[in-house]
Order: C-alpha cells, then sequence, then structure tokens
C-alpha cells in the first residue's frame, strides 16, 4: 500500500535548537495537536524534522504508544540540519542527531554512515538555501509552503528537472493548520527501512502541495516575535545598528495592537519586495550573498 507521508513538520521540541542566528522560539505545536491533526488528515506517516536536534521524535513516540486512536501513524526520525554557513539540509532516518555548525560535506558524510536519506529544503530561498549544493542531495524541495514568493519553488522545479532529481514537497510546518499542507506519496510499505529504499530509488511522487496563508505566517511570526523580543532586540543591534531606531519603533508599534491593520498591510509589501529580490536572484543571477550579509541598503537598492 502506498504510503501517504509528511515530510517536513515542526514541534515545540525544536524550541532552543535553530541555531544562535535565529530567534530560540520556533514552533508551538503540541505533541497531542501534531498527532490529532495527522490522524484527521489521514495521513500514514509522519517525519518529524525539528532543527538540529531528534527531541519531539522520540516524544510523539512515546505519546502515541500510549493512545490506541494513533496506532496507524508511524512516526519517523528525521532532522533539519543547519550548515557552518547556515543552510540547511534534511536527513531522514536519522538514529543520532546530526551536530549543527559542521560543514555540508561532512553532514553528508555522517548521513552517509547511518544510512539515512538526504533533502535539500527550501533550496532557492532566500536564506538558509543550498542552492547548487542541492544537487548533491538524495531529493530536492521543489515545493515548500512557505516560499510564498513563489519564484523560489520555480527555480527549484527547473533545477530538479536540469539535474534529473527525485522531487519532493514540504509543509516545513510550524503552525498547526499548514501540517498536511503537503503530502507525498511513496510506494513501499510503511516500515523505515522500506520507506528510506523507496525514497533513495525515486517512488515517490508529490501528491499535494499548498501555499502557507498570510494569517498563518503571521501568527507563526507573532509566536516568535512575542517569546523572543529581547533576541530580536540584540540581534538588531548587533547586525543593524544604524537602523536600531526603525526596528525599535516597529516592535513598539506591534506591541501597542498586535492584531492592526498594519501588519496584513506590512505582509503583503514584504511579498511584494520578497518577489522581487527572489527574481532577480534564481532567474537574473543577482548576488545571494546580500542577503547573507544582511546588507540593508543594496537589499533594498535591489528590490527596486
Amino acid at each position: 500500500m502506498p504510503v501517504n507521508a509528511e515530510l517536513h513538520c515542526h514541534n515545540s521540541f525544536s524550541n532552543f535548537h535553530v541555531g544562535a542566528e535565529e530567534p530560540p522560539y520556533d514552533c508551538n505545536i503540541s505533541i497531542r495537536d501534531q498527532l490529532e491533526r495527522s490522524h484527521s488528515l489521514g495521513l500514514d506517516a509522519v517525519f518529524v524534522t525539528n532543527h538540529n536536534t531528534l527531541e519531539g521524535y522520540h516524544q510523539m513516540l512515546e505519546y502515541k504508544s500510549n493512545h490506541e486512536k494513533f496506532k496507524g501513524i508511524d512516526i519517523f526520525p528525521a532532522e533539519e540540519i543547519t550548515t557552518e554557513n547556515g543552510e540547511h539540509v534534511l536527513a531522514y532516518g536519522v538514529h543520532d542527531a546530526i551536530p549543527a555548525g559542521i560543514s555540508f560535506d561532512e553532514i553528508m558524510d555522517e548521513m552517509e554512515k547511518q544510512g539515512a536519506v538526504s533533502s535539500a529544503p527550501h533550496p532557492f530561498g532566500l536564506i538558509n538555501a543550498l542552492r547548487d549544493d542541492a544537487k548533491k542531495c538524495d531529493m530536492i524541495e521543489v515545493f515548500n509552503s512557505n516560499n510564498v514568493d513563489v519564484m523560489s519553488n520555480a527555480r527549484a522545479a527547473q533545477f530538479a528537472l536540469d539535474n534529473e532529481m527525485v522531487k519532493v514537497a514540504g509543509s516545513d510546518s510550524h503552525v498547526l493548520s499548514t501540517l498536511g499542507r503537503c503530502v507525498n506519496v511513496i510506494d513501499s510499505e510503511s516500515n523505515l527501512d522500506d520507506v528510506l529504499r523507496a525514497m533513495k530509488q525515486g517512488k515517490i511522487e508529490i501528491s499535494q502541495t499548498g501555499y502557507a496563508l498570510q494569517d498563518e505566517t503571521l501568527d507563526h511570526l507573532r509566536y516568535k516575535i512575542n517569546n523572543s523580543k529581547e533576541y530580536v532586540l540584540d540581534y538588531v543591534a548587533e547586525h543593524y545598528p544604524h537602523e536600531r531606531w526603525l526596528f525599535s519603533l516597529l516592535l513598539r508599534i506591534y506591541n501597542s495592537n498586535q492584531n492592526s491593520s498594519l501588519w496584513p498591510l506590512f505582509y503583503k509589501i514584504s511579498v511584494f519586495v520578497i518577489k522581487r529580490i527572489s527574481k532577480k536572484i534564481n532567474f537574473q543571477n543577482h548576488d545571494p550573498k546580500l542577503i547573507r550579509d544582511r546588507d540593508l541598503y543594496n537589499i533594498f537598492k535591489m528590490a527596486l
């Protein structure tokens, strides 16, 4: 029987593992809610892909074992690992967590030792993207729900075709409603060894995709900001000292009314700007280093 699988999702155990350059609070989805939604959607399998840890996978297994209702859902181990340069790579089937902060090649070597399957998540997003190194992975995310600029997914799809790669889709779920937004069908028995073997052999197809909605993205941002305000202020002071006044003003406005109609408008403007930048980087060969270097002046120039 084919296995309907969620390949990219996070839960609350991802918190405090994301990395030094990210807010410590990443996700507020509980194990119970994650399993309840997986059950209601009829998923056969869920890979828990928390950042730089296998925590959350073990707890999900334990909760499932104590609740007969969820016996039909297989929970498989995975990890979203941050390289020394800040890119992300997914490891499916790891039994020991691979540490963050080492090189991409070292991560790939460790995956090979553990018999894991590699995938390039959001490979042409504006941040955390493997870009051309994605071709070294077993699979590539040609659709990521959070790549609302659309251009990033289009570039990934073309890259996959050009390099004859195995294509998958990732919900990259950080809020409950986006769990199962993307589903992949694996032609295998529902056990980890068979699933990993099928992935390696390309016996996997995308069956469902969908973008994160505006309200879902804003909910995720509110969670991160509300729980990481000190981090945000310290981050801005370190990386954007000349624009600190602007970020502080925006944070004060946010604190005064978190549900203001200003924020949906700000979101729409941001998406418009990101689409322009993504098009230039992914299809007009502009240098993505500007994003990594946090060069706001030249980023703004690129958006014009």
